[in-house]
């Protein structure tokens, strides 16, 4: 894997610009409060924080019946995650894993998956069209230098389509200030981590605003053979046009370059955590990944708001699936380029206390999918190369148009009560074609394996689904410190395109239809004391029709069959004991077993109903304490990261037990420009897993090492 060199990364910093200086009016974050030191009187009540992702445009938190946590500007300079999950695993009820790279799954309300249950936005676009998640896909966004990070758990509101089951994650790009901001971070560590940090902004004319980052970082990892690095660019122009016409435009592009890194067996993972069994780049993943987004803002009145946003996405990744490699070695090229536009009108009815938003989404994609056979050349258990067969699986087309109007309606019955119901419709088109010939073989014995092969390929055609989903809400003020809601929403994933026609072995896949989720959900929320914040909520969640494998008449098919059942509590605590002692407490438990779900356990089906869903943790806990000098002249935190146990397949005859962490991380001022910084994670040098599963039937467990205990430190420069 070609890798970016230190002395490139170097001189890539020093001829651009990082982290610019939060402003002190922008609202504070679910970290920051605990973070930052100040005197008790000032920390604002966190119910009127405000929060962009559900309505597209700033609320206070306590107008919105859901649940959300937020990582400000603050929270991640403090943090310098870098991988996502060690930001956003602080928030109650979400945990990320680390794959390797910037690799993860993700459990927000749902077990470790890679299916497609979340939403990844950037300033409220998603970051991919319906039906091409990437469960790795965090890695395309520049997380570290948002201006914050919004993530919502369980489905979001009528302003969303697909995917927003478990969560979504949307990372707000920093809006560039009319003083002059350049700021540059270099940090390095232990397996060889290099990153640069850049950043400048100013103003451009009268009325405009300009602002670029830059995040070029590279790093051997602790794994062999566990290259990975990335470059991302991203630029902002803010446009005053008018009093009332404001302009926004988004350029957004990341390269990212990762090798592959393999699952253990038990007595590789505890005695040699480094071992890698893909040598010579196996299961390697290749992305570039770019945004151009512009957003028109017309206010006539305080009581109207038009908004307009049109964007282009275009998305290519080659990649080696690694899971593949021992039945069906393959390499395969996705690409995607994206048309869309997002029109959305806000109207204020003063008289009757109401407030209407109601909008359209229009998102046209072409799409492209080659799959080529590969040989794999191995050395005892390793694999060292490979090379390309000369057949070609799948060779298609799928060009999909996505319609999705919407409405919302929310209602002051009082000053303490509000109401909100809304509703979104979702029409997709995919045409799909297939470019191979009808001469090429769909089953056959293809070089080096022994036994047949099977890539079915649907018929040329066009496939079509629609999906309403209702939303319902309610939000009371009990008191001024304390506030209550509930909330209904009806939520879908749609079949990704892969699902529908890359088939495998299975026939006849392009009948499936979306999934479905019903969520309720009730929270509380507010100030204890005046030193301490909480957030509570309880949810209840129901999936139907998920897609499975199945035997019918001895003949495997997928098919939309089973339900599911997702219930929990997440609690968040703030405390500010003092000018300088602070800390926070996020805390989550669920159960998730199936009501029922069919499984293909060897030439039979079997139901697992009343089974807990494996790879789904019972509890999941954050913890930091954190003390800061006068004058925030240094700073310095402990953070305690907690998974708890889990089952590691259907059966749920084996289990993973969980693992704890703790983290270190400081801070000190040389003088107003300059910072330096440091972290050491699992200080412990604890040895866990960050992902522990097996095949039904097949007992043995196969594990993902997680990093030991690794040590980085960085200055910061603000000019």
């Amino acid at each position: 894997m070609p890798s970016i060199s230190t002395s490139k990364l170097l001189f890539v910093a020093v001829a651009s610009a990082s982290i610019a200086p939060l402003s002190w009016s922008e609202p504070a974050s679910q970290m920051e409060l605990a973070a930052r030191p100040q005197r008790l009187e000032q920390v604002p009540p966190r119910l009127e924080q405000v929060i962009v992702t559900a309505t597209r445009e700033e609320r206070a938190r306590n107008e919105l019946p859901e649940s959300v946590g937020v990582l400000s500007a603050t929270d991640l300079e403090q943090i310098m995650p870098s991988h996502p999950a060690e930001a956003l695993n602080r928030m109650a009820g979400v945990h990320v894993n680390n794959l390797g790279g910037e690799g993860h799954m993700t459990a927000i309300r749902q077990p470790l998956t890679t299916g497609g249950v979340y939403l990844f936005l950037e300033d409220g676009i998603p970051t991919r069209p319906t039906g091409f998640f990437n469960h790795n896909g965090l890695y395309e966004i520049d997380l570290t230098q948002s201006s914050r990070i919004e993530v919502t758990r369980g489905p979001g509101s009528a302003l969303y389509g697909s995917d927003a089951i478990g969560g979504m994650i949307n990372s707000l790009t920093r809006a560039p200030g009319e003083e002059r901001e350049i700021g540059l971070t270099l940090e390095t560590g232990e397996n060889d981590w290099y990153r640069g940090l850049l950043s400048a902004s100013g103003a451009i004319n009268a009325k405009g605003r300009a602002g670029v980052q830059v995040n070029v970082t590279d790093n051997r990892g602790f794994r062999d053979e566990g290259d990975y690095s990335r470059a991302s660019l991203t630029a902002r122009w803010d446009q005053d046009w008018t009093d009332a016409l404001t302009s926004k435009t988004v350029f957004a592009w990341s390269t990212i370059d990762q090798s592959g890194v393999s699952a253990l067996n038990e007595a590789d993972y505890k005695h040699s955590p480094e071992k890698n069994l893909y040598h010579g780049d196996i299961g390697f993943r290749e992305v570039n990944a770019l945004r151009l987004s512009t957003e028109l803002a017309w206010q006539p009145s305080d009581n109207k708001l038009w908004t307009l946003t049109a964007f282009v996405r275009d998305n290519t990744m080659d990649l080696m699936p690694s899971w593949m490699l021992s039945y069906d070695p393959n390499v395969y090229t996705t690409e995607f380029t994206t048309l869309g536009l997002m029109a959305k009108h806000r109207r204020t009815f003063t008289e009757l206390n109401l407030e209407w938003i109601s909008g359209v989404d229009v998102d046209y994609t072409p799409a492209s999918y080659k799959e080529q056979r590969i040989l794999l050349g191995k050395q005892g258990e390793f694999f060292v190369d490979y090379r390309r067969s000369g057949r070609v699986n799948y060779d298609y087309d799928a060009d999909q148009l996505t319609l999705s109007p919407y409405s919302q309606l929310e209602w002051l019955v009082t000053e303490r009560l509000r109401l909100s119901a809304g509703v979104r419709y979702d029409r997709f088109r995919i045409d799909y074609s297939d470019n191979l010939d009808a001469s090429v073989a769909e089953v056959g014995v293809f070089a080096p394996l022994p036994f047949p092969a099977r890539h079915y390929r649907p018929d040329d055609q066009q496939v079509t689904f629609d999906q309403w989903s209702p939303k319902l809400g309610l939000v009371y003020d009990i008191s001024d410190d304390h506030n209550l809601y509930v909330t209904y929403r009806h939520a879908f994933r749609a079949p990704t395109a892969g699902q529908l026609f890359r088939s495998g072995a299975v026939p006849d896949t392009t009948d499936l239809k979306p999934v479905t989720a019903i969520s309720r959900e009730v929270g509380l929320r507010g100030r204890l004391t005046p030193w301490l914040d909480y957030d509570l909520a309880l949810y209840h969640m129901t999936i139907e029709d998920d897609i499975v494998s199945v035997i019918v008449d001895n003949t495997r098919k997928t098919l939309n069959s089973g339900e599911t059942r997702h219930r929990g509590v997440e609690l968040t605590l703030l405390a500010q004991w003092s000018d300088r002692w602070s800390s926070t407490v996020a805390f989550s438990h669920s159960q998730q077993e199936y009501q029922d779900f069919s499984y293909i356990c060897g030439t039979a089906t079997c139901n697992y109903a009343g089974n807990d869903i494996p790879r789904a943790p019972d509890n999941m806990g954050n913890a930091t304490l954190a003390y800061a000098a006068a004058d925030n002249l240094w700073r310095v935190e402990l953070e305690w990261d907690y998974l708890g146990a889990y089952y590691t397949d259907e059966t749920n005859t084996r289990d993973y037990g969980g693992h704890q962490l703790f983290n270190l991380r400081g801070q000190y001022r040389l003088s107003d420009t300059i910072e330096l910084y440091s972290r050491l994670q699992n200080l412990t040098d604890q040895r866990y897993s960050t992902y522990t599963s097996n095949q039904v039937g097949v007992p043995d467990l196969e594990y993902r090492p997680g990093q030991p205990r690794t040590a980085t430190v960085g200055v910061r420069l603000k000019f």
